[in-house]
């Protein structure tokens, strides 16, 4: 089967409106830990909570923000900053963690199952 052409398994994880703008939070999605972050812009982002670095499900405890107008995900324990979008790590080029799709339908956010 190719896997490109699979339709995606949609799960739904909160209310959008439960998700404060800056505050990340940690959902389970078929078993994988994901951290969702809401922007004040209204975008919404999920990423996997695992920090390479730390070796721990920790990065919905980081500090949202910004590196030159790119949304990222700081981590509480070493500091290394994710690309929101691509997962990639701003200070080590090297390293991302995996990304979801997310959609909001009907004010509930929903992930695609990794």
């Amino acid at each position: 089967m190719n896997t490109a052409l699979a339709t995606p398994t949609w799960t739904a994880v909160c209310a959008v409106e439960d998700l404060v703008p800056g505050w990340p939070v940690a959902a389970l999605v078929d078993n994988v830990q994901i951290a969702v972050v809401r922007l004040r812009d209204g975008s919404v982002h999920a990423l996997s909570n695992w920090d390479p670095f730390a070796k721990a499900m920790v990065l919905a405890r980081g500090i949202v923000g910004d590196i030159k107008g790119e949304p990222m995900l700081t981590s509480p324990i070493y500091k290394q900053h994710f690309a929101l979008r691509s997962g990639l790590c701003l200070d080590d080029p090297t390293v991302s963690i995996p990304v979801y799709p997310v959609r909001i339908v009907d004010g509930q956010v929903e992930i695609a199952a990794p």
